[in-house]
């Protein structure tokens, strides 16, 4: 079974900690001294906040959490499906999780992500290049979504040489 994931940057992770175990009615499942994450069963979500230097407050992301390999593979394929340039980043760490992951951004530019986490992880980790999926939304220096500036999309798939990083 799916689960909404939401990922919001804050200035201060102790006030936002004690906000968010108020108003969801529980500690963080993870907690880090950047990063916390609430995995809720009702509703069905993944909350995450960290804080970072630099890093704009606010939505980073959103994304759709899969508990197995068939669940990504159908979600892989909407992501595709949705003619959209996609990143598939593969297997990375990020957010304190082994994970294999898939980027896109909507019209708009708003980020989202597909992913199974395989295990947990000793390091907060690093950041796929979306640069071409032509958001401007990414929250500079977030973890998974750096900024990117606007319209440096990928071209039509047709277009794209072999060893393109994106569209798929």
């Amino acid at each position: 079974m799916k689960r909404f994931h939401v990922h919001v940057g804050v200035a201060d992770l102790d006030q936002s900690i004690a906000f968010y175990t108020g108003l969801f009615g529980q500690a963080p499942s993870v907690a880090k001294p950047d990063y916390a994450k609430w995995m809720l069963d009702d509703p069905r979500l993944n909350f995450a906040i960290s804080s970072k230097e630099g890093v704009a407050r606010g939505i980073e992301h959103l994304g759709l959490q899969v508990e197995d390999a068939d669940e990504l593979a159908e979600v892989y394929a909407r992501l595709q499906a949705a003619d959209r340039p996609v990143l598939e980043e593969g297997e990375t760490t990020c957010c304190y999780a082994r994970s294999e992951k898939s980027w896109i951004a909507d019209p708009d530019g708003v980020v989202w992500e597909a992913f199974l986490t395989t295990g947990e992880a000793t390091v907060y980790g690093g950041n796929p290049e979306l640069s071409r999926l032509g958001s401007a939304n990414a929250a500079a220096g977030a973890c998974c979504t750096p900024a990117t500036p606007q319209g440096t999309c990928c071209p039509p798939k047709a277009d794209l040489p072999a060893a393109a990083p994106c569209c798929g």
